[in-house]
């Protein structure tokens, strides 16, 4: 992950995690129609454009905004093609997307867990 996506993403090492604080959430992930893609490609190996806008329920420029926010993140890999005079764009999450995402579904995990014992 490169200084700016931990910068954006709101990254703090495992060692500065004592307690799960709300501000501590990945900025980059930390919005429904972004956590919508991850959780969609986390359920699957790739993704058309198509596929993903029906799952979210978004416009096309919408979800081109927040695709684009989370493969310049390194979260997701974007790859476009043809059939014939037909473009495709498929998404698939990255290595670092997963890890991030799992550490995103910790970390509210953990904050649930906290909030229940209060």
């Amino acid at each position: 992950m490169t200084a700016r996506a931990r910068k954006e993403s709101g990254y703090v090492s495992r060692e500065g995690q004592a307690r799960p604080w709300p501000q501590r959430l990945d900025r980059v992930i930390h919005d429904r129609t972004r956590l919508a893609i991850l959780a969609a490609l986390a359920g699957s190996e790739t993704l058309s454009f198509t596929d993903l806008k029906a799952i979210t329920g978004t416009t096309d420029g919408n979800l081109s905004v927040h695709a684009r926010r989370l493969e310049n993140a390194g979260y997701v890999l974007c790859e476009k093609t043809f059939a014939g005079r037909t473009p495709r764009t498929e998404y698939r999450l990255s290595a670092a997307g997963r890890r991030a995402f799992e550490r995103y579904l910790d970390h509210m995990d953990a904050l649930i867990k906290a909030t229940r014992k209060q």
